[in-house]
């Protein structure tokens, strides 16, 4: 049985806090991008993605 979505929370070589997003086949869709001092901060960097993104339209972008 596949399993399910997961924010994984970690500390990075710089001791910060960060977030990925890991699907079922292992693979990591995304990442918090930025480090947290804070555990409570990455978790509402999490929260922040959950809330904002359910209905977020894909644009098509110039910047590289």
């Amino acid at each position: 049985m596949p399993r399910k979505p997961v924010f994984e929370l970690y500390q990075d070589a710089a001791g910060e806090w960060r977030w990925r997003l890991v699907v079922s086949n292992g693979n990591i869709i995304a990442d918090s991008g930025e480090g947290y001092r804070s555990k409570q901060g990455a978790k509402r960097g999490i929260k922040s993605v959950k809330n904002n993104a359910p209905s977020a339209e894909i644009v098509v972008s110039d910047r590289r």
